[in-house]
């Protein structure tokens, strides 16, 4: 195997396969990257079992071969490169690069023992924006369960229906729910599945390159097709908890408050509670003010009122303030943001409006 290749293309394909690669594997194949050069191309993939990657791009080949390498080494050695011409050649036992002054000889693994991609046959696809796919995924995946006994709540809910765009992830606690309108490659049929929100996070980070993202499904996987990359990942099995009926008709409080506004009372506020994580909201509808209040029995209390518009009847609530925190930096560039209430006892709904809808169920703290 001899090639040549562009040290920042390299670097970039690295960065992209190295999603694939297991971290703590007993078999040292799963933390390598196998490299396959042909004409005119080199294929990079990468595998856990349980997620596989494959990235394709340009290269100068002068012999076709395959061979893998660790991935870690293989990452660690081509970021110090200069930025010049990159040259492979080797690859039965031995893998020699050169860059400029610079030469290395890494040890690799026989190529044939490396797992074979996955081969599929989507049964269901659709393409959609990945800038807007993106925005909304990072709306939505922090609220994704970390609990392995329930594989269901690590998932996102991605669903496409009449053109409408719409991501649901919960974690038992909290429920967000964003959606969008945008032009779909199937506006007539509906499309839906359940990802890991970590998968979703992470494809969406490496598709930033390219203008559209292809996903489909099959029987028990879902891939990602975008630019020259592919990402299968598993699809996560069982039925998404009926979000809908969480979701309150009309409420008894609505309270309109400035982003930035919250963040900063909020971020002052919560430094007096360590051990408590709990904020208090006091929503004073005829003096259209809110207070934000927390106590800590070692350390003190803090207190802070806002100017707000509401409406309904007055009314206290307390919330996680760091369910609150993740709300407040997921609505991103919105100035305003409505919070309804329906009683002390019951979820408080946090909505915005705008290219994407956002909504973020709480439920309660002890007061």
């Amino acid at each position: 195997m001899k090639f040549s290749v562009s040290q920042s293309f390299l670097e970039r394909a690295l960065s992209i396969v190295a999603k694939g690669m297991a971290s703590n594997s007993t078999l040292p194949i799963l933390s390598g990257i196998y490299i396959s050069a042909t004409a005119g191309v080199i294929e990079l993939q990468s595998t856990d079992l349980t997620i596989s990657v494959r990235h394709k791009l340009a290269a100068n080949v002068e012999e076709g071969g395959q061979t893998v390498v660790s991935g870690r080494v293989l990452q660690n050695v081509v970021k110090t490169l200069a930025d010049a011409v990159v040259n492979f050649e080797g690859g039965e036992r031995v893998l020699t690069i050169t860059c400029a002054k610079s030469t290395f000889r890494l040890n690799t693994i026989d190529a044939q023992d490396f797992p074979e991609f996955p081969s599929y046959s989507l049964e269901r696809s659709i393409e959609l924006p990945s800038v807007l796919l993106a925005q909304m995924v990072d709306k939505v995946y922090k609220v994704t369960s970390k609990d392995s006994s329930r594989p269901i709540l690590s998932g996102v809910l991605l669903s496409v229906e009449q053109n409408t765009v719409r991501l649901v992830a919960t974690d038992a606690y909290r429920l967000a729910v964003c959606d969008s309108h945008t032009q779909t490659s199937s506006a007539d049929e509906a499309f839906t599945t359940i990802v890991s929100g970590t998968t979703l996070h992470d494809v969406m980070t490496l598709a930033s390159d390219s203008d559209t993202v292809m996903i489909g499904t099959t029987e028990n996987q879902v891939v990602f097709a975008f630019g020259d990359t592919t990402y299968i990942a598993r699809k996560i099995e069982g039925s998404f908890p009926n979000y809908k009926q969480l979701l309150p008709s009309t409420c008894n409080t609505s309270v309109t408050i400035d982003v930035e506004g919250l963040s900063a009372a909020l971020r002052r506020v919560s430094v007096i509670t360590q051990s408590n994580s709990s904020v208090r909201f006091d929503i004073d509808v005829d003096g259209r003010l809110m207070r934000l209040s927390a106590s800590s029995p070692d350390q003190g209390d803090s207190a802070e009122t806002m100017d707000v518009e509401a409406e309904g009847e007055s009314v206290s609530i307390a919330l996680n303030y760091h369910y609150v925190f993740d709300c407040v930096n997921a609505s991103g560039s919105d100035r305003k943001i409505c919070l309804e209430l329906q009683s002390s006892m019951q979820p408080g709904i946090f909505k915005s409006y705008g290219q994407i809808n956002y909504l973020y169920l709480l439920m309660p703290v002890r007061m």
